[in-house]
């Protein structure tokens, strides 16, 4: 790994409520025409009837909590190519500070959407020896001493190479007080198999909030409805299991907490449930109780499920939140201590894995 790596502007004094920490590759997608103003590079002659995006679930999450008014920083690494160019254009453009190491060595990791001949989607990754896959525990060392209010990483930044599991690992257990973890699984069949089963839920065990869907526990540990995934993950503070059309369950002690699916056309479920996540957050960062964050990363993951893309632009979404920023109601009591009007604060800990 190069040493080249950018420090955040967020560092020291007023440094980052949040760091998500992963990565984010370029993506090449379909064409049908030409594309919207903001939603895409034509790339001509070198992919014809493709257009160039970025795609990363920590980077999804950081675009709409800057969206929203926090300062969020990304920390990842990229290869000194145009596409590492432009994943970094593409973030900064969305007010996220990139923390991102250049690795001359490596080469920004690729996928590209086709179709598939049956009216669906068709994904190739092309990430292997990545310069995201050298991440490690020096990256976590970096992200405590900027002491943000938030973590967040994924289960698929925890698989990706050995290294980016003490990256993980590191992120989890050596946090500062003060910081909440945050670990979304992120189940994906090419990269989860019965291995990596374990490995993500010994993760899940040590976060203090977690985001699982009940699809992705049903694949990964057999559970077979939301109260089985809160049984799995007694450890952390708070459960968020998400339910396709069921809505979402949010767990924190002994109680519960439904919000039901928005009532919404799904043009492409892609990125709803980075959106899901960034509103829960969202609404934790700003003082709102459980249910009311719950409903905040519904209203999200609605607009986002309503229109193309991973990240649609922001005038098919607006800024998602019912207006609201990192200043608004409840932002200053909550600096070190996350609220829960149903039940006291919602305070880091070290749950036990």
């Amino acid at each position: 790994m190069s040493s080249d790596h950018a420090p955040s502007v967020h560092d020291g004094p007023g440094g980052p409520e949040v760091v998500c920490a992963g990565e984010t590759m370029a993506l090449l997608v379909p064409d049908p025409g030409t594309p919207e103003p903001g939603s895409g590079e034509a790339l001509g002659a070198a992919a014809p009837g493709y257009r160039l995006e970025i795609g990363g679930a920590e980077s999804n999450v950081a675009v709409y909590l800057a969206r929203a008014g926090h300062r969020v920083t990304w920390h990842s690494a990229l290869g000194d190519d145009a596409f590492g160019r432009h994943v970094l254009a593409r973030l900064a453009a969305e007010g996220v500070d990139c923390s991102v190491a250049t690795d001359p060595a490596r080469r920004t990791g690729l996928y590209v959407k086709e179709p598939d001949g049956a009216g669906g989607t068709l994904v190739r990754y092309y990430r292997t020896a990545s310069a995201a896959t050298a991440l490690g525990g020096a990256d976590a060392a970096r992200i405590r001493a900027q002491q943000p209010r938030i973590v967040h990483t994924t289960g698929i930044t925890a698989v990706l190479s050995p290294s980016c599991r003490e990256l993980v690992d590191g992120l989890l257990d050596g946090a500062a007080p003060g910081t909440l973890r945050s670990f979304d699984v992120n189940y994906r069949p090419a990269l989860h198999g019965p291995a990596e089963a374990e490995v993500l839920l010994r993760t899940a065990r040590r976060a203090d909030v977690v985001f699982c869907g009940l699809d992705e526990a049903a694949a990964l540990w057999e559970a077979v409805d939301a109260a089985s995934v809160r049984a799995l993950l007694e450890g952390p503070e708070l459960v968020v299991v998400k339910q396709g059309a069921d809505g979402a369950t949010a767990f924190r002690g002994a109680q519960s907490w439904h919000e039901p699916a928005p009532e919404v056309g799904v043009v492409e479920p892609t990125g709803a449930g980075d959106a899901f996540a960034a509103g829960v957050l969202h609404g934790l960062l700003i003082g709102a109780d459980v249910p009311a964050s719950l409903a905040e990363g519904a209203r999200l993951a609605g607009a986002v499920l309503g229109v193309p893309g991973d990240i649609p632009p922001r005038s098919d979404t607006g800024d998602g939140f019912n207006g609201s920023d990192g200043s608004g109601p409840g932002a200053e009591g909550s600096q070190r201590a996350w609220h829960s009007a149903a039940g006291g604060p919602i305070a880091p800990g070290r749950p036990g894995s």
